[in-house]
């Protein structure tokens, strides 16, 4: 792997109160998660927005807004796993939250064991379900741990960058399936890049590129396969089946 990247999931850690927030990076950092901390709700959408981090860590008594509000934002346009930290214990206000889009509640104050096996679970999930308890997801010689942000093909690492990452992520999601270029956008780049599918053909091409560089056996060579004027569809992981749309 590059030495100018580093490792793990990227985690937007959105928390108020300084000594917190400060606890909680040191701690995610010496886990080898990428952390980006703010202290309110519209640096969060912001920096949400710039850098989609892998998941979101979140408080809901942010000083400018309601973090509910942060949750309905960024569920207008993906499913960045979202762990909301609060002291609030209302379960009104958990079942809130979690209506909302939030994917799981933590409440304040939580052992430090519990929210890493929260956090580690809302990134299983994240990379679908043909992932396997560990988060990881195989085709063939190649594995993507979405927990540990890895890609190796028969034991060596692949180099992507995030969005490479994320756009192998979905469509390894969703093996077997046509994935539309349509979906690929909102689900990497959000809707404000609708029009822009150059972007998909672009990534989709250097993720091709990257993998034939440590596939000497050319196993991968057509693990993804282009849907011509449609979008891209990963062969299924064990047989294929006939596409379905995923508009």
């Amino acid at each position: 792997m590059s030495t100018e990247r580093e490792p793990g999931p990227a985690i937007l850690l959105v928390e108020d109160d300084e000594a917190t927030r400060a606890a909680l990076r040191r701690d995610l950092l010496s886990r080898g998660y990428r952390v980006d901390d703010v202290a309110d709700g519209t640096t969060a959408l912001a920096r949400w927005e710039a850098r989609r981090p892998d998941a979101i860590l979140l408080d809901l008594g942010l000083p400018d807004m309601d973090g509910t509000r942060v949750i309905r934002r960024i569920r207008r346009e993906a499913q960045t796993p979202i762990l909301v930290i609060s002291a609030r214990d209302a379960e009104s206000t958990k079942i809130e939250a979690l209506e909302q889009g939030a994917d799981d509640y933590v409440t304040k104050p939580f052992g430090i064991g519990e929210l890493h096996a929260r956090l580690r679970a809302v990134l299983r999930r994240a990379a679908g379900p043909a992932s396997d308890a560990q988060g990881r997801v195989r085709a063939g010689d190649l594995v993507l741990d979405a927990v540990r942000h890895e890609v190796s093909v028969a034991g060596k690492a692949v180099d992507l960058t995030p969005r490479e990452f994320e756009v192998l992520r979905v469509l390894l999601a969703h093996a077997g399936r046509l994935v539309t270029r349509g979906r690929l956008l909102r689900a990497v780049w959000g809707e404000a890049y609708s029009g822009e599918d150059h972007y998909v053909h672009v990534f989709v091409s250097q993720v091709r590129r990257k993998l034939a560089a440590v596939d000497s056996g050319g196993a991968l060579r057509d693990l993804i396969v282009t849907e011509p004027g449609v979008g891209y569809r990963v062969r299924a992981l064990e047989a294929d089946t006939p596409p379905r749309p995923e508009s």
